[in-house]
Formats: structure tokens, sequence, C-alpha cells
């Protein structure tokens, strides 16, 4: 487990965008989340985030997020800082969660972009500049175009990065160029977060501060070191740590996320694998697969 020696500054590093762990009648696993955040912490972790899309946040009810977010402030208990999800395509309602959430224990919210509506860029910036007004607390863009079917430009995070309250962007577009402009024009203190597990130490070499990461569930220790070995100017060590989890992380999405990184935290003896529809449980052929993998 890394110490407070080894800590690194604020969103640095490695940040796991946690499961929800369910039972077999996908009631949550609080016993199982539980485990799944000392898991990660004792893996060496930089933060947890709680309550994301990886979390299953379309589907799990606001009491349950409500329980996840005490349960975790509780039992993290200041080891490592959490970062919340909070977004929508609705802006006004997306608004009165940020109003009206009990964010104790929370050290910024991680907020994608409105998915469907496809808003442009203009919208974009609007809808992100009302958030981060009503927000008590900083706010992490998180652009994954390929499910909210609309691109947040490099320009467009460069103009929301000279507001106060916004600290950072997890950039899932796999768009290197744009990532690129990003670490060229940013303010020095804006965070440039890879969403993308295996662009992670390419973005770092570029200017990236770090990962928030979905392998990181399963294999916390390993990806926590590849980072640090990256931020640290070792990228033969990033290099050999990465090419390790080359063979896994396809089969991480081959049934949408999280089905394959529950399968794997499932062979772990984490947690279980199940998902609540409409994703599916993974294939047993999936499984046994990820299981050789491992």
């Amino acid at each position: 487990m890394h110490t407070t020696g080894t800590r690194l500054p604020a969103f640095h590093g490695t940040g796991v965008a946690l499961v929800t762990p369910f039972t077999p009648n996908l009631a949550v696993d609080y016993a199982g989340w539980r485990h799944l955040l000392d898991f990660c912490i004792e893996g060496g972790v930089e933060y947890l985030v709680v309550n994301g899309t990886t979390g299953e946040s379309p589907t799990t009810t606001a009491a349950e997020k409500a329980e996840l977010l005490r349960v975790a402030v509780e039992h993290v208990a200041g080891r490592v800082p959490l970062v919340y999800g909070i977004g929508g395509n609705d802006t006004a309602a997306a608004e009165e969660l940020f109003r009206s959430t009990d964010l104790t224990g929370v050290a910024a919210i991680l907020s994608a972009s409105p998915a469907y509506n496809k808003p442009s860029q203009a919208g974009l910036i609007a809808h992100y500049t009302r958030l981060a007004d009503a927000s008590p607390l900083p706010i992490i863009l998180y652009n994954v175009p390929g499910r909210t079917a609309s691109n947040i430009a490099a320009e467009t995070t460069l103009r929301l990065a000279r507001h106060a309250n916004i600290i950072g962007i997890k950039e899932a577009s796999g768009n290197m160029e744009q990532c690129l402009a990003i670490a060229a024009g940013k303010p020095k203190d804006f965070l440039l977060l890879s969403g993308d597990d295996m662009l992670t130490p390419a973005l770092i070499a570029c200017g990236a501060e770090g990962i928030i990461s979905v392998l990181a569930n399963a294999f916390p220790k390993r990806f926590a070191e590849l980072t640090r070995a990256a931020l640290a100017g070792d990228f033969a060590a990033a290099r050999a740590g990465l090419f390790s989890l080359l063979p896994l992380n396809p089969l991480m999405y081959e049934e949408s996320n999280p089905v394959g990184v529950k399968a794997a935290l499932e062979g772990l003896g984490v947690c279980g694998a199940a998902v609540r529809l409409p994703l599916l449980e993974a294939t047993e052929g999936l499984k046994d697969r990820i299981r050789r993998a491992l």
C-alpha cells in the first residue's frame, strides 16, 4: 500500500472509475463495495470516482447513489480523495443535483458531457458554465464522444479551462491531436487526464497528469505503478506495465463496459459479475477468456 510520502498532487496519478457491485438478485452489494474500495486503495491508487458511468449510474436509483456515496465517505475515511459523478443531458436537472446532493467528504465532481441531444460547442460551453457556477466543488469535465455522440472540441475545453471552478478534463475521445492541442494550450494548473487506459503513458509524455481508469478496478497496483512510472519519466517501466495489460483491455469492452471488468473482478474474488439491464452479465465464453488472460 502506498504511504503519505508517495502521494501525488490532487488528481494526479491514477483515479479509478469504480464499478457498482450487485448481488445475484441485482441489489447493491455494499459488502462487495467496501471490499472494492479497500482493494483499490491498498493497490496504491491516488483517488476514487463514485457514481461514474462505469458504476452503472443510469440504472442506480437516487437512494442507491446517496447510500453508495455515504458508505464510500465513511469507509474510505479520508485515505484517498473521492470524486463524485453528476451530469446529464438536462442542464437544469443537473444543476439541481449539484445544489441538492450531500457532497460531504467529496473533493471534486466528474461531469460527463450531455448525451443524445448533441449540443453545439456553444451549447456545451453554456451547459458547463451553468454547472460550474452552481457547483460547490471543482468540476472535472468528461469528454467521451463514443457514448455521448458529441465531442468537446479542444478549443471548447480551453475556453472552459478559464472558469475558476473547472479544474480539468477526462479526455476519452481517443483523438491524440485533440489531446495535444489541449496540452499545448491549457493553463498550467488545468488537469489533462486520460480517459483511455491504453493511451495513458502516451498522454503523460505529452503533458497529461494521469488517468481515470476502468482497468484499475481489477489491477490497481499495476496501473498505479505504471502511471507513476510515466509521471516520473520512466517510460520503459510504464510501457512494460501497460503491455502486460494489453491482452486484457479489449476483453473489458467486448460486451460493453463494465461487463468485462466486473467479470475480471469476479475472477479475482473481489466482487460479483452481475450487471443491470439493459446490460447482461458476461457470457461464459468471455469469462473463460478473461480467466485465462488473468
